[in-house]
């Protein structure tokens, strides 16, 4: 059932995605004058197709979600009739052919924009941005920052919630920022400016960078109740139900939460002798977790969740959006920025200054699509601007067989007056191919390597 949830919003994604893109080419060659025999959503065996008549275009839906393509009357593709000559994408003029290809990634930037801006305007839910213990010997702990600090803006963008938060501040010590101004107000709302100093060493990877940040968000004590059993699990095979106290383990007192999880991470495949209250009554039960692989580590998994109270979450919760006027600007901003940081990690990879594991192939897309869906209906139209502002930065890449390898064969017959020959094209594209072959081939092997960790 995951795995049908998964393809399933992976492949209304990239339907959406690929479409949008697609459409820019269409719409801006139709209004250039050419024709266009067939707009296609997807590659392989044609699973539907409309065709109004012979002379118009083509529309199709093919089994493979992985791209699409417009195909127009272009001598250099086939034989064109007579009367179809005029209407040639070879025949127009430069300046409508580089509208035409520029299209595609172009509105993918559009939607990008347009989908923030409906994330903004529909508003979410998040944490708010305050911090738990901080570990030392950590960049937080170097910069000053303590236990409670709520984080109200990065670089003077406000952050209302922890993933904002966090996210801005990775982006920005991956941008090259060396020093990253943090403002902070603490439970007495005293506020506060720390100053984040971020080596170049730190920035090689994202997840290593987090881990070197020591931020962790503030967690109240909970007691050790349950409150979700999963299926399949340890838990339910002991027989633990939801609202369950675990009272002790092994004889020891479990004062909390985290004692419970720590008693659990300790035990994999050990049984623990467990004290639970349940309406009142004590009872025994005996529980074995089950053993997980985390990193380098072994630890001990139950397959249970603690229960938090109602007004404890909207203590910590905070909502956020804008009006629709004021998402305007913001959405711009947030587009421009993710494309602009997205460039520079592509940057950095190139000259070895980033790690190429921040590379996402198809399979961890995929993951993304089903955990954001599932998470609602803002997450996966946040996934979605942030693939569409990938696809568009990715697609004016001057490199031969994308959108942007088109557009410097355009700028070099721009400056020499006369097209790229067909024979030094084709050699380019060859190479374009074998680079982006290669590309994909690194995305799978780290996309199966994540599957396994």
């Amino acid at each position: 059932m995951d795995l049908l949830h998964t393809l399933f919003y992976f492949a209304i994604a990239i339907g959406v995605l690929v479409s949008f893109h697609e459409f820019g080419h269409f719409w801006v060659a139709r209004k250039a004058g050419v024709k266009v025999l067939r707009f296609s959503v997807g590659f392989g065996k044609v699973l539907w197709s409309y065709q109004k008549n012979p002379e118009d275009t083509e529309y199709v839906l093919s089994a493979i979600p992985l791209g699409g393509y417009v195909k127009m009357v272009d001598e250099r593709e086939g034989e064109v009739k007579d009367e179809d000559l005029p209407f040639a994408f070879n025949r127009q003029s430069l300046l409508a052919r580089t509208a035409i290809v520029a299209a595609g990634p172009i509105f993918n930037l559009m939607l990008a924009i347009v989908l923030f801006w409906s994330v903004l305007v529909i508003g979410e839910t998040g944490i708010k941005p305050i911090l738990g213990a901080v570990g030392q010997g950590t960049l937080a702990a170097t910069a000053g920052f303590v236990e409670g600090d709520q984080i109200i803006s990065v670089n003077d963008k406000l952050t209302p919630t922890w993933t904002e938060a966090m996210g801005v501040i990775i982006a920005s010590a991956l941008d090259g920022d060396q020093e990253i101004k943090v403002a902070v107000k603490n439970f007495d709302d005293q506020q506060n400016v720390r100053l984040l100093k971020i080596a170049e060493s730190d920035t090689q990877n994202p997840e290593v960078l987090y881990e070197h940040l020591g931020f962790k968000p503030w967690s109240p004590k909970l007691k050790p109740v349950i409150g979700k059993v999963l299926p399949d699990s340890a838990a339910l095979a002991a027989g633990l139900q939801k609202g369950d106290l675990i009272v002790s383990a092994d004889g020891t007192v479990m004062n909390d939460w985290m004692q419970w999880v720590d008693t659990v991470k300790n035990h994999p495949d050990v049984v623990i002798n467990l004290i639970i209250e349940r309406d009142g009554v004590q009872l025994p039960l005996t529980i074995t977790p089950k053993r997980v692989q985390s990193g380098e580590k072994t630890e001990g998994k139950i397959g249970a969740a603690v229960h938090v109270p109602e007004d404890l979450i909207k203590s910590v919760s905070v909502e956020y959006s804008l009006s629709p006027l004021k998402a305007i600007p913001v959405a711009f901003e947030t587009t421009w920025y993710y494309a602009s940081a997205t460039l520079k990690m592509m940057g950095k990879m190139l000259i070895g200054k980033a790690s190429v594991k921040n590379l996402s192939g198809p399979i961890s897309i995929a993951e993304y699509a089903g955990q954001s869906a599932e998470m609602g209906f803002v997450p996966f139209l946040k996934f979605m601007a942030l693939v569409s502002v990938s696809l568009g930065v990715l697609n004016l890449l001057p490199v031969p067989v994308l959108d942007g390898g088109h557009l410097l064969f355009f700028a070099v017959e721009a400056i020499k007056g006369s097209p790229v020959s067909d024979r030094i094209q084709a050699f380019f594209q060859q190479v374009g191919i074998a680079l982006l072959m290669s590309l994909m081939a690194l995305a799978m092997v780290l996309d199966v390597q994540r599957l396994f960790h």
